[in-house]
């Protein structure tokens, strides 16, 4: 028996949108033809993609339940035809990135676009039939991808080579895949969640109408030790237990290059540091956030053990509970 979209994306029929949108992500990531060993990776890409594109969509879903609900009034001609295996169009909602000029490698997949008018195919297809009768031009639909780049872009800038496969129609109004490589400049200062709009990339216009734009999102990779918000970013750093103490000046790679830090005395675990104007720099720079992580050296010989006896004999007052 055929799976129905909520078997395919594995979620149950009371599934939330975001429990539907997590089920969609993780399978794609397992069957997107690009970067899965699966035999039939084009295939189920192909139907995950159909269900997404319905169960994300908040009257697609509600139609759907409808004719799940009564099969019988329902045979072949709508969502019901789909789920059974018939028609369906493969939307490939992702990217595949390669670094150039000083670039580093997008990572991850995200949804690359967003609601394609009503579909592709039924209700897409008729509009676009009434249009091309009439012989009027209309403008492609705009298109929207996010992409993930290291934070170093952020200060230098980078150039880098996505290839995108974009969801389109051909001569005949029949959806295919048309699959384009493009050049992105992303200039520095770009601040989290901004957007750069590459112009007449998105949706090819309707009877000789001009493209719809590209919109992509910035959005900076977040590591074990950097983490952006805005244009703040927020750097941990360790140091040692005698540079908390004591309040010593030390020297910093941050990813607004090499800056020397005084360390305040008696500093404490996960205390802030706040650099002015060293986050990203952009037209109203943000701040550099240095977080201080205390990391005791081990005692593994007699005299790394003395040491830390001599410490607590040192401070016999000190009680940490």
């Amino acid at each position: 028996m055929a799976k129905n979209y909520y078997e395919e994306l594995g979620v149950a029929r009371d599934a939330t949108p975001e429990q539907i949108k997590k089920a969609y992500r993780k399978l794609a990531r397992k069957y997107h033809p690009d970067v899965s060993k699966e035999a039939d990776a084009e295939e189920r890409m192909q139907a995950i993609n159909v269900a997404y594109d319905t169960l994300s969509n908040e009257e697609k879903k509600k139609q759907y339940d409808f004719e799940l609900d009564h099969p019988q009034g329902f045979t072949g001609g709508g969502f019901g035809g789909q789920a059974s295996g018939q028609s369906g169009f493969d939307g490939s909602q992702f990217y595949r990135s390669s670094g150039q000029s000083n670039a580093q490698d997008f990572s991850g997949f995200e949804d690359l676009f967003g609601r394609f008018g009503g579909g592709f195919g039924g209700g897409r297809q008729q509009e676009y039939d009434q249009r091309s009768s009439q012989q009027r031009s209309y403008k492609g639909e705009d298109q929207h991808a996010s992409i993930d780049v290291p934070i170093q872009v952020a200060y230098e800038g980078s150039t880098q080579t996505i290839t995108l496969q974009i969801p389109t129609y051909n001569a005949y109004g029949e959806p295919e895949v048309q699959r384009k490589t493009l050049q992105v400049k992303i200039p520095k200062g770009m601040k989290e969640g901004q957007q750069i709009r590459l112009s007449k990339q998105g949706q090819a216009g309707i009877n000789g109408g001009e493209n719809g734009d590209l919109y992509i999102e910035i959005r900076y990779q977040d590591t074990d030790r950097i983490r952006v918000e805005d244009a703040d970013v927020y750097y941990t750093v360790d140091i040692t237990p005698w540079e908390a103490a004591l309040g010593q000046s030390i020297e910093l790679n941050t990813p607004a290059g090499k800056i020397q830090v005084n360390i305040p005395k008696n500093a404490k675990q996960n205390q802030q540091l706040r650099l002015k104007d060293k986050g990203i720099p952009n037209k109203t720079a943000g701040h550099l956030y240095l977080i201080l992580n205390i990391v005791y050296p081990k005692a593994d010989t007699a005299q790394e053990q003395q040491a830390y006896q001599d410490y607590a004999s040192a401070f016999p007052n000190f009680k940490a509970r």
